[in-house]
């Protein structure tokens, strides 16, 4: 059974590969496993027990994580968005300022779902969310069903990677940690901490590219083809007043752009602007008569089962990765990359190509969990930049999440849309949006500066 030994890590890392499509939590199946194999590893004489001693030290560390800890408000203020109607009156009020012409209600849609990106943890709420808002109101008003599907899915996924969205906390934390883990393994000494800010400025040019692209396809479609997004009829048009326009619309998005402004530029933390933005909605939600007693009191304990369900997920990763480490499957990992013809750009592609793969059953927090603790140090010690590599896995995993069959955003829809919108629909919608987020990761695939070129500006 020696030979079993060098690869007892990868065997893990298949095992929960394996077990993970039959539904069962993902938090209890990685820990599960973990502790398994640990057992397993300590009868081959390839795991030290003691080292599980560590764990409620790690644990520990997770909950006292400055980091991590803005992860309950920026799910309170998603929580807040939904349960009011905040984001009902924002998109009403966005199309409204189109008037007669035609794409307003697609423009908005896609905006919208900017704005909701940093404060949503799951790609299946922003699609729902945008799902149950906007898609009967591009349906009622005419919209091609293709069309308004492929939006509605598209800009339901921007939540993996507007920052300060909770995918790019939780991932630029991992990656603080696989950096530093790659200088040790190239023989350095620590140095050069990755900065959060660093992370959120590298994600600002490809986002925006991304962004970009999303309108002016959707401003192409209304001007070529104008029948395929018609306005909404004048008898639902609501031309508000300036003054309401002011606060319901430019508010939010002056709002949203000051918060993240003052994190990138470092004026604030991360934990601070996200408690900002919670304070901020609430009191907004109360003068606006929508945040009683009793919808409060749901929305806290709303706010704690899902920040449960993600801690229990932190926890499971946390427990999967020192068991690997002690199996040294992270070494083994990096001798296979290194192996491989074509260096580091055959190791990027070999790694994002699973990345890519998880994006069809799993959601974009279980995905960062599982294949930055594990691949991402390796590549790093190749010689990647963890910018670059942060943004190239932000994107992928968001475009995993549009392709069919099986893409999450997908499957979200599906489950909500009218059963007049069929699934070839959904896929042939989802199309045009794919090419865009191809277009956007070949870019900054030949030009990694779109990601490191502003944080070097910035230092």
């Amino acid at each position: 059974m020696s030979w079993l030994i060098p690869g007892l890590g990868l065997i893990m890392f298949a095992t929960v590969f394996l077990l993970l499509p039959f539904g069962f939590p993902v938090g209890f199946t990685l820990i599960g496993t973990a502790l398994l194999f640990s057992v397993i590893g300590h009868f081959l004489g390839a795991f030290d027990l003691p080292l599980l001693t560590a764990l409620p030290q790690r644990l520990i560390g997770l909950m006292e994580n400055d980091l991590l800890q803005a992860i309950p408000l920026f799910v309170y203020l998603g929580v807040i968005m939904q349960r009011t109607t905040l984001a009902a009156e924002l998109l009403e009020a966005m199309s409204g300022l189109f008037g007669s012409r035609a794409g307003g209600l697609s423009i908005s849609t896609v905006i919208l779902g900017a704005l909701l990106a940093p404060t949503t943890g799951a790609v299946g709420a922003s699609v729902l969310t945008l799902g149950l808002l906007a898609l009967p109101a591009m349906l009622s008003a005419g919209y091609k069903k293709s069309l308004a599907s492929g939006v509605v899915c598209s800009a339901g996924t921007l939540g993996t990677v507007l920052p300060p969205s909770i995918i790019l906390i939780v991932l630029a934390d991992l990656m603080r940690g696989a950096n530093a883990e790659a200088q040790i393994m190239r023989g350095e000494d620590v140095h050069g901490a990755l900065i959060i800010k660093d992370i959120y400025a590298g994600m600002l040019a490809p986002v925006g590219i991304l962004l970009l692209l999303y309108l002016v396809y959707v401003i192409a479609v209304a001007l070529v083809r104008p029948a395929h997004c018609p306005p909404l009829p004048e008898a639902r048009r609501k031309r508000l007043p300036w003054s309401r326009v002011l606060i319901v619309v430019i508010g939010p998005l002056a709002f949203i752009a000051l918060l993240l402004g003052s994190i990138v530029t470092g004026r604030v933390y991360t934990v601070e602007a996200a408690a900002l933005g919670a304070i901020v909605a609430t009191i907004y939600a109360w003068v606006r008569g929508e945040l009683t007693w009793a919808r409060w009191a749901e929305t806290v304990r709303m706010v704690m089962r899902l920040t449960g369900m993600m801690f229990l997920l932190l926890a499971g990763a946390s427990t999967f990765t020192l068991v690997f480490r002690g199996l040294n499957g992270v070494q083994t990992v990096h001798a296979l990359l290194s192996l491989l013809p074509g260096g580091l750009t055959a190791a990027v592609i070999a790694v994002f190509a699973v990345t890519f793969c998880f994006g069809f059953f799993l959601d974009a927090l279980e995905i960062v969990l599982l294949v930055v603790p594990i691949a991402i140090p390796p590549l790093l010690a190749l010689g990647a930049h963890p910018i670059w590599i942060t943004a190239l896995m932000a994107l992928t995993v968001q475009t995993s999440f549009l392709m069919p069959p099986s893409g999450f955003a997908l499957f979200f829809l599906r489950s909500i849309a009218p059963r007049d919108v069929t699934t070839r629909d959904i896929y042939k919608g989802a199309l045009p949006f794919i090419v865009i987020q191809l277009l956007t990761i070949a870019l900054l695939w030949r030009f990694p500066d779109l990601a490191t070129a502003l944080p070097a500006m910035m230092e």
